[in-house]
């Protein structure tokens, strides 16, 4: 092909996946602006256009279409990235972000229980902004901590594969239910009335608040529907735990009852400070059979 002024220009013609590569760019949201228009240029240049119509089109003048042109047809597809470009030689070797890493995760510090970006950057003799590039490049995150807990009850494993096998597989004509308790919640009150919002205007309360005891709530879901059976009790002991489990199956004809108790928490020495109720966070797995309500 040759312009209408007579220089001839390299026919440039894409293969299959070089075709792909291009409209993907294309339509990708997060790639940058410059490539996406670069790989415009080249798909509409392999159309026929002249680079004339093409700058037009893309929004570019008709040299750069002519650059990204000739690059495309010698590079290929790379031709079409940023080059590397001379810059500040580096002032940190490998070997100083590498005791950077392995003091951060090896050690703390004298005064503190963690290392903090400044006594870090004290304590290597490098500047607080070099730390904070080599922790966010690493992904280290010093001041933060997470916990876990390793049940020391024998029958952990028996015990979860109860639980989880009557959620993935109940009896026939079963009610499975999750039952789980949270107590000593504050019944708390306003002094005065809650002012309503307004427009303009949002909701207003007072500080101050009027305590009305405490309450326990006792919850189940039906793990088959989705159902959340709740209810509040005055007190927290075996006597309305099992109310609580009366009023849920009500309505159904019981044949069998099973139930299992995982205590997460568990002392080294169970203590029972009430008949039939453990200390500690307990989720348990009712299943009755039944056979119709009513």
């Amino acid at each position: 092909m040759a312009n209408a002024a007579g220089r001839p220009i390299a026919p440039l013609i894409l293969s299959a996946a070089e075709r792909a590569y291009l409209e993907r760019q294309v339509r990708r949201h997060r790639v940058a602006r410059s490539l996406s228009e670069r790989c415009r240029v080249i798909l509409r240049c392999a159309d026929g256009m002249s680079s004339k119509s093409v700058a037009t089109e893309v929004g570019v003048h008709e040299h750069t279409v002519g650059k990204w042109r000739r690059r495309f047809l010698k590079d290929r597809v790379e031709g079409l990235l940023d080059e590397a470009r001379p810059g500040r030689p580096r002032t940190i070797d490998d070997d100083q972000v590498a005791a950077v890493i392995e003091r951060t995760l090896r050690s703390t510090p004298k005064d503190a229980t963690h290392w903090s970006i400044r006594s870090m950057a004290t304590a290597i003799g490098l500047s607080h902004t070099t730390i904070r590039r080599i922790w966010t490049a690493f992904g280290l995150q010093p001041h933060r901590s997470q916990t876990f807990k390793l049940s020391s009850d024998p029958l952990f494993v028996d015990k979860v594969r109860d639980i989880v096998g009557l959620y993935l597989s109940p009896p026939n004509r079963a009610l499975v239910l999750s039952v789980d308790e949270k107590s000593q919640i504050q019944a708390l009150d306003r002094e005065q009335p809650i002012f309503p919002m307004m427009p303009g205007i949002p909701e207003r309360r007072t500080h101050s608040y009027i305590r009305h005891g405490t309450t326990s709530l006792f919850a189940a879901l039906d793990v088959a529907s989705g159902f959340v059976i709740g209810k509040c009790y005055k007190r927290h002991r075996a006597a309305e735990f099992l109310d609580f489990l009366s009023r849920s199956t009500l309505g159904f004809r019981t044949v069998s009852t099973f139930t299992s108790s995982w205590t997460i928490t568990l002392p080294i020495k169970p203590q029972w400070s009430k008949p039939g109720w453990r200390g500690g966070r307990t989720t348990m797995c009712i299943s009755r059979q039944h056979r119709h309500r009513g």
